[in-house]
Formats: structure tokens, C-alpha cells, sequence
């Protein structure tokens, strides 16, 4: 049995970076929110998200990680610096001005969309 040529089964992603621009995650926020304060490690990191999200997101080691491999590919973060703390090694990651941009769009979408709602439930300071 011959298959159909098989580059064609094979269907790019519906979602570019275009769309993933448009709307963030809300770990990646979280993570990008933390290090808009200062470069951070790891075990900073998560402990910050803890706190902004109060206590609602916990990252775990490996989601940390594999979020900030993603976040340093699309140049939205960087490492700054290494020390070694007690026989281990801490890597501390900063945000790079792009993410800087990337972030404060994102807050200003979340603005715009939380004052129309707002406005819609009849709380004050909502528009449209």
C-alpha cells in the first residue's frame, strides 16, 4: 500500500505567532510580571508568581523551566547572571525589552477588556 505523499498529511499549526501575540498566557505573564521588577532565579521566580497571583498559580520546577527555554527563544527573556549558592548553581533570568513591550501590551489589552466589562456589569470606571 503506497501513502499519499507524506509532507502533505502534515498540516501547519492553525496558530502563528501573530495569534499568540494577541493574548498571553497567564503563567507567562506571571513570569514576565515577576522579572519586570528585576532579574530574578529561578526559586525567586516561582515564589513571586505565588505571590502577585495570590497563591492562585504555583509553578513547578519544570513548567518553570520549559516557559522560560520558550520565553529566552522569543527573545522575550534572558540570562543575566550565575553564582553558585551553597555548591549549586543559580541562574538568574531578566526581562529584555522586548518582553518589556510584549507585557505592557498585554496589560493594555487586559485594561481595555476589563473596562468594557465593567462597563457592562455597571461598575464604575468601566467604558463602552
Amino acid at each position: 500500500m503506497k501513502l499519499a505523499n507524506p509532507i502533505a498529511m502534515c498540516r501547519p499549526s492553525a496558530y502563528t505567532s501573530v495569534v499568540s501575540k494577541q493574548s498571553m498566557q497567564e503563567p507567562t505573564f506571571l513570569i514576565l510580571t515577576a522579572l519586570a521588577a528585576g532579574a530574578q532565579h529561578g526559586y525567586g521566580i516561582m515564589s513571586d508568581v505565588a505571590r502577585i497571583s495570590e497563591g492562585r498559580v504555583r509553578l513547578r520546577a519544570g513548567t518553570l523551566y520549559a516557559a522560560l527555554d520558550r520565553l529566552k527563544a522569543d527573545g522575550l527573556v534572558t540570562s543575566d547572571k550565575e553564582e553558585v549558592v551553597d555548591g549549586r548553581l543559580r541562574r538568574y533570568y531578566r526581562i529584555t525589552e522586548e518582553g518589556t513591550e510584549q507585557l505592557a501590551a498585554e496589560v493594555t489589552r487586559l485594561r481595555a477588556n476589563a473596562a468594557v466589562a465593567a462597563n457592562r456589569l455597571g461598575l464604575a470606571g468601566g467604558t463602552a
